[in-house]
């Protein structure tokens, strides 16, 4: 792909990753680990896993189109919440690690998670936007910018004592590679970073620091969202329709290729246009103006769009096949009709309903942590290849047999574990959320007290 990516070449919006080779297999064992498709063996042992956040995207969305909790749109609830919203926000951030994880191409098809996660956002932008612009701006950047201060810190300091030097880099070196450590303060534009630093046999793979740095591309696109917001409100306000659909024509104009914009402002025009119509989508749920559309006037063209999306896909595959972050029109198009569906048959929960309500504690911390979670999952997944290849070193694993069995589990144990470690995270850096949001901070913000509460009530 050629846009979306903090360095502006090469890579997606969701980087496939090119995790570590584990230390025994880099020194001749049997099957490599895949990072773009995943070892066999662990692709099928995660079926399940990922059937379980399919089906709790399908039950949502049942439920929704069953009239449970209330009809389509948004409607307050007691605790300001919509909980439907909330369960879309924590399936997306699940996916979203999993695909980092094991790089399956057909998740962007399944459930397109950054065109949800920036149509909640603009959701909530619009609501937010009922107080002065510049309150809500200044409110919206100073939750962001304390978090990404954190992850930065750690960042930096890993790279320099990997003996990176921006002065010195090849793709930004001298006084603009000083300059332009600016965007990991404020992220206006790409963070300069090593693309190899240290060695291949080193703790960590010697791409580390491109595979951490890859979120990143999603805060400078939120900025600019939020910046923009009271201007995309206003117009949307007045001109509803052009408004919504603009971001699909600019789409056609970049991805086709009918004019190209060079560089990292060509990147960041072109994930402004394919995920600018999920964004005004979002404020047309929150005006009501979905909900006035016929049900079936609204799934049908969604339909015809997300064909669209996909019959142009299929004639212009990427390096990844279906990855539809390889293909700027087609991740606009499918990532439209996928929302427009999604917020069609939202209801408003007050509380998850029925089976739901088991993954309540769970929905509310992701809520909770989502920028932390984001932030810090692609490097915990890669903190998890030294802990494992550990394992190698044990008595009991010496064995050519107990090799190849790790071997062939191996992603699927780095499944496991980056669950603890995003766990961790959430412990050490997520109070800072809390802190820029002018909250008391909590280590665990999972619900379970306003639960307890409520029950006795």
């Amino acid at each position: 792909m050629t846009h979306g990516y903090t360095t502006g070449t090469g890579a997606g919006q969701e980087p496939t990753p090119s995790y570590g080779i584990p230390q025994q297999r880099a020194t001749g064992s049997a099957a490599g680990v895949a990072g773009a498709s995943g070892v066999p063996g662990a692709a099928g042992a995660y079926g399940a896993g990922a059937g379980a956040v399919v089906g709790a995207a399908g039950a949502a969305v049942a439920a929704g189109a069953s009239g449970v909790g209330g009809a389509a749109g948004v409607a307050k609830t007691p605790s300001g919440r919509d909980r439907y919203l909330d369960l879309l926000r924590s399936i997306a951030l699940v996916r979203v690690v999993v695909y980092h994880l094991f790089g399956w191409a057909w998740l962007t098809v399944l459930f397109p998670s950054m065109g949800v996660m920036f149509a909640l956002a603009g959701s909530l932008m619009a609501r937010s936007l009922k107080r002065p612009a510049l309150g809500v701006i200044r409110g919206r950047i100073r939750r962001l910018l304390p978090p990404l201060w954190a992850f930065s810190v750690v960042a930096l300091a890993m790279m320099f004592a990997g003996g990176w030097n921006p002065v010195k880099d090849p793709d930004n070196g001298g006084t603009w590679g000083l300059v332009k450590l600016i965007d990991y303060i404020i992220p206006i534009g790409a963070p300069p970073f090593p693309w190899h630093i240290g060695s291949k046999s080193g703790l960590l793979e010697d791409t580390w620091a491109v595979q951490a740095a890859g979120p990143l591309w999603y805060l400078r696109a939120y900025l600019w969202f939020v910046v923009a917001s009271p201007l995309l409100l206003w117009a949307f306000r007045r001109a509803p329709w052009p408004t919504l659909l603009a971001p699909l024509g600019l789409t056609a104009i970049l991805g086709t290729g009918l004019v190209t914009i060079p560089g990292e402002t060509g990147n960041a025009v072109t994930d402004f246009a394919v995920y600018g119509g999920c964004w005004v989508l979002g404020f047309a749920h929150h005006e009501g103006l979905l909900k006035r559309i016929p049900r079936y006037l609204a799934v049908s063209c969604s339909a015809l769009i997300m064909a669209f999306g996909l019959w142009w896909a299929s004639g212009h595959l990427g390096p990844d096949g279906w990855d539809l972050n390889d293909i700027p029109l087609a991740q606009a198009m499918w990532s439209f009709g996928f929302v427009v569906i999604l917020l069609q048959y939202s209801p408003s929960w007050p509380e998850l309903p029925g089976r739901l309500a088991r993954w309540d504690k769970l929905v509310t911390l992701s809520n909770n942590r989502a920028v932390t979670i984001y932030l810090w999952h692609n490097l915990l997944i890669m903190a998890t290849v030294p802990i494992i290849d550990q394992a190698y070193n044990l008595p009991f694993m010496q064995s050519e047999r107990a090799t190849a069995a790790l071997d062939s589990t191996y992603m699927l144990w780095m499944f496991f574990l980056v669950w603890p470690l995003i766990g961790l995270a959430i412990v050490v850096f997520g109070w800072i959320e809390d802190f820029a949001a002018k909250r008391s901070p909590r280590l665990w913000p999972n619900g379970a007290k306003r639960s307890a509460n409520r029950r006795r009530t």
